[in-house]
């Protein structure tokens, strides 16, 4: 069962910097909407309870800190970085357009599949770039599994399941991956010139090594080709 990030230690130290009792943050707490027993803020500190995103949210204004601090992480899940941006399900999920329990469903499956408009919201309340949330939904594997067969076959079946993955323009995409398979071909060309000319070893294995850099920076160089796209929201207005 998900449970909400936080650190004892952490959270000891913010109060202890705020020079307030256990009971002084307990009422403060109670102002902010969420009543809490001194004797709960105790054993939060101590680790053998956990606070509810409510009592985070509330603890951390009362301590005047931010969330991530409490959490003591930096945000790494689409969960995480929702409750340090002081986020409930029900209030994201309503800014993206989305229903409460499928906007919860994609937390906790770690898998995004909104249309471009409710991701266009998400990594504006988030503060994600679109290259970020690829990486949380943990989907560069399957992106870089695309660009492998995109630039090793025919690169135009591959512009709209790449473009489905990265929620970017399609002729974006189409302009990388042709960009990205004519580079890949001239290091076949080289090699094969070099081969056919029987030039020495060294200068095969400098290209092959070349070749072996160049596969393993393919998801990098994807989001370099597609420029500030991969770092702002790039949706068509029309409509909006």
């Amino acid at each position: 069962m998900y449970s909400t990030p936080f650190s004892p230690a952490e959270a000891r130290a913010a109060r202890a910097r705020m020079g307030l009792t256990t009971t002084q943050v307990a009422h403060s707490m109670a102002a902010c909407g969420a009543p809490t027993h001194p004797d709960l803020i105790a054993a939060w500190e101590q680790g053998t309870h956990v606070p509810s995103e409510p009592q985070l949210f509330a603890l951390a204004d009362v301590l005047w800190c931010t969330s991530t601090t409490l959490m003591g992480i930096e945000p790494r899940t689409l969960a995480e970085h929702r409750l340090a941006r002081l986020l409930s399900v029900e209030r994201l999920a309503y800014r993206i357009g989305m229903d409460a329990a499928d906007y919860r469903a994609a937390e906790a499956a770690q898998r995004w599949d909104g249309d471009p408009r409710q991701t266009r919201a998400l990594v504006d309340a988030l503060g994600l770039s679109l290259r970020k949330l690829i990486g949380i939904m943990g989907r560069v594997d399957e992106l870089a599994e695309h660009l492998r067969s995109a630039i090793e076959g025919r690169w135009k079946a591959h512009v709209g399941p790449v473009a489905e993955i990265v929620c970017v323009d399609e002729t974006l995409v189409g302009d990388a991956l042709r960009t990205m398979h004519a580079e890949f071909a001239a290091f076949s060309e080289r090699y094969m010139g070099h081969l056919v000319a029987r030039n020495d070893d060294a200068r095969l294995k400098e290209i092959a090594a070349e070749r072996a850099a160049y596969l393993r920076r393919l998801v990098d160089h994807f989001w370099e080709l597609i420029g500030e796209a991969g770092d702002v929201p790039p949706f068509n207005t029309v409509g909006r």
